[in-house]
């Protein structure tokens, strides 16, 4: 059987989760795990998909940074993966682990992909020194805060925290902070 998995960081990205679940649906997977999380936080749909997948199946995703955080967070899964006679296809790169070759390209691009990331996070903190330096970094706005009043409101009235974050195109964790100050 082929699963699913799609995650989106942001509650802001609905239209890239549900590009997500029309691909993987017209791939066939007969059952799919969806969720809206930071790929930082707890990733509870990862988890569920995880242990639902029997020997025979293959986990599907769309890309390989919906999935594994790291070269060694992928290998993680990779290792339950393997434990359980489940392979993993990855769409947008043609890689298959049900065959050597794709094991081999999987690694390969997984430690490009860490490369990436570590220097685009190295010219990014290289670029913020530079403009604290010239005394021009300001950091993100404080969208929530700037809300405080509106999130009160709606929590007022019961609505959860989740759909005020949502209502609001703020973090959920933001919602939290105000509520408990």
């Amino acid at each position: 059987m082929l699963v699913g998995y799609g995650r989106t960081s942001t509650l802001d990205q609905v239209a890239g989760l549900e590009a997500q679940e029309r691909d993987l649906k017209a791939l066939g997977c007969g059952k799919l795990f969806l969720e809206q999380t930071s790929s930082v936080g707890p990733r509870e749909s990862l988890e569920a998909a995880l242990e639902y997948v029997r020997e025979g199946d293959t986990l599907v995703v769309t890309k390989l940074d919906r999935l594994a955080r790291s070269v060694v967070h992928l290998g993680h899964i990779i290792a339950a993966l393997k434990a359980k006679k489940v392979g993993l296809r990855i769409l947008d790169l043609g890689i298959d682990t049900n065959t050597p070759t794709g094991r081999l390209m999987l690694n390969v691009l997984g430690s490009v992909a860490q490369f990436e990331r570590e220097m685009m996070l190295e010219r990014q903190r290289e670029g913020i020194a530079k403009a604290k330096a010239e005394k021009r970094y300001k950091g993100r706005a404080p969208t929530a805060r700037a809300k405080t009043d509106e999130i009160r409101a709606l929590a007022s009235q019961g609505v959860s925290k989740r759909e005020i974050a949502k209502r609001l195109g703020v973090g959920e964790r933001s919602v939290f902070r105000v509520l408990a100050n």
